[in-house]
């Protein structure tokens, strides 16, 4: 029997080749039971026909499906599923019944309910998308990244591409950060003090399992992150917010049983302030004092485009008690999920344990393909043209924020990708967020950043690293009249 050809269709919202649609198709089919063994695919030329596809491309995917055994050539007769293609479930599902297991009573932590907001999966579709921390795919390099993950597939990665590193790290990624990264920052470590993480969440979850406990607290910034917020509540440690003002994070107000202060010194979050030199000696003066350690995440360092940042905290340490962290996907994309903690050895070493019993060690392949695209310049030639967008982006949003009368709460000294903003008191910025996305401006509220009671809820930020430089202006305008109107 031949399939007719009418069962076969293009997905139009389908990411990959034409090609390598055709093969999932015809896999598809096969595995779930639709297309038996025995039976006749449509000719190459009549599936091209219907596809409005070239014939050279059905040729290729049957091949590719030839070479895995799900297709069997047969001289000039054409192509048929395979005897010793692989077969479909024998069973049938049952749909289940109501759960028996009262999960209220079963769950003994939970970990849902934070204070982390969701975005907008279709963010791209927004014409106004003044949201933070997504890849502009304007600015990034896709054709070297590319180049690179080729490069890591080759045979002679193999061993880094296959091997199980356990609690280890790829060696050319860890050498890079030893050598250029972290000396960029006046970092100076060993391989031994330095932790390949899931980005920098991954690595203050890691750090707060290893130093906090119920008995211990935990002093950080209000407003901040709200993941960390979310990390050190499921610690069950005691929390001490401390309010920041225009210089971060100020040492004098950190209560004195602190065990473990968490700062953002060179870009706040969300506030974009940075804490002048004078500040970070007397942070680090306070925690010794009190013999606390101190957390340093410095999220945000490369984009650093209107003078040079200052030097890290950890930069200033000489007792060994700032653990620092860093991570990639802040500057090359989100999806990575590639950042690194830098601390002493037996620190490391305890927050080495812990990743290796949840996740081993983050793929090989992703390693192997940054330390590529990290050693051979394209990384500093992406961040120098991030850098130089950003600033454009930044002075037309500044020069719109301005004329349509919008208040500043805060931007950073040195550069950064957002502004923190201050609407009127009466407005509340997350029905703000709701008017506006439905004119396709997307913002982002200000008040899941606060902890507590009483939270303000007339803040919000607006991020410029993913809108183009020509909308910026009329979106700002959207949102200034959006206000007025509340």
């Amino acid at each position: 029997m031949t399939l007719p050809v009418e069962t076969f269709f293009l997905n139009p919202d389908h990411q990959g080749t034409l090609q390598s649609q055709i093969q999932q198709m015809i896999a598809q089919g096969i595995l779930s039971g639709r297309f038996q063994p025995g039976e006749k695919l449509p000719s190459t030329r009549k599936l091209a026909t219907h596809l409005s596809v070239s014939r050279i491309t059905v040729t290729l995917a049957y091949t590719e499906l030839l070479s895995n055994d799900y297709l069997t050539s047969r001289g000039r007769s054409g192509y048929y599923v395979s005897r010793n293609a692989p077969a479909p479930p024998s069973f049938t599902p049952t749909p289940n019944g109501p759960d028996a297991v009262d999960w209220n009573k079963a769950i003994g932590q939970r970990f849902s309910g934070g204070q982390t907001p969701s975005k907008p999966q279709d963010w791209a579709k927004y014409r106004y998308p003044f949201i933070y921390g997504q890849a502009d795919p304007t600015l990034f390099d896709h054709a070297n990244w590319r180049l690179c993950a080729l490069q890591a597939l080759g045979q002679r990665d193999f061993t880094p591409l296959t091997t199980d590193y356990y609690d280890q790290d790829d060696p050319q990624l860890i050498e890079f950060i030893a050598r250029h990264t972290l000396p960029r920052r006046g970092i100076s470590a060993r391989p031994e003090q330095i932790l390949i993480t899931l980005g920098a969440q991954n690595a203050l979850w890691l750090t707060a399992q290893v130093l906090l406990t119920q008995r211990r607290k935990a002093a950080f910034e209000d407003p901040c992150y709200h993941a960390l917020r979310d990390i050190l509540s499921q610690s069950r440690c005691h929390l001490a917010p401390v309010r920041v003002d225009q210089a971060g994070l100020p040492p004098e107000a950190i209560p004195p049983d602190t065990d473990v202060v968490f700062t953002t010194p060179s870009h706040q979050c969300p506030t974009n302030g940075t804490m002048p030199m004078d500040r970070r000696r007397a942070l680090l003066e306070r925690c010794r004092e009190m013999d606390t350690l101190i957390v340093e995440d410095d999220y945000e360092f490369e984009m650093s485009f209107l003078k040079p940042p200052s030097p890290a905290l950890k930069s200033l340490d000489t007792d060994g008690r700032v653990i620092y962290v860093g991570s990639f996907s802040k500057s090359l994309f989100p999806g990575l999920r590639l950042g690194y903690l830098v601390g002493s050895e037996p620190f490391i070493r305890e927050a080495r344990a812990l990743r290796a019993s949840v996740l081993r060690h983050p793929p090989g392949h992703i390693q192997r393909t940054a330390a590529y695209f990290l050693s051979l310049g394209h990384y500093d030639a992406l961040i120098r043209r991030m850098g130089t967008a950003l600033h454009e982006r930044r002075e037309i949003m500044q020069a719109a924020i301005e004329e349509n009368g919008l208040q500043i709460a805060g931007q950073g000294a040195y550069g950064g990708s957002s502004y923190w903003m201050r609407a009127p008191e009466h407005v509340n910025t997350r029905h703000l967020a709701q008017s506006l996305q439905a004119k396709g401006v997307l913002i982002e509220p200000g008040e899941s950043f606060f902890g507590g009671d009483g939270k303000p809820q007339h803040f919000y930020r607006l991020a410029y690293s993913s809108i183009p430089a020509g909308r910026i202006a009329e979106g700002i305008k959207l949102v200034a009249s959006e206000i007025k109107s509340s």
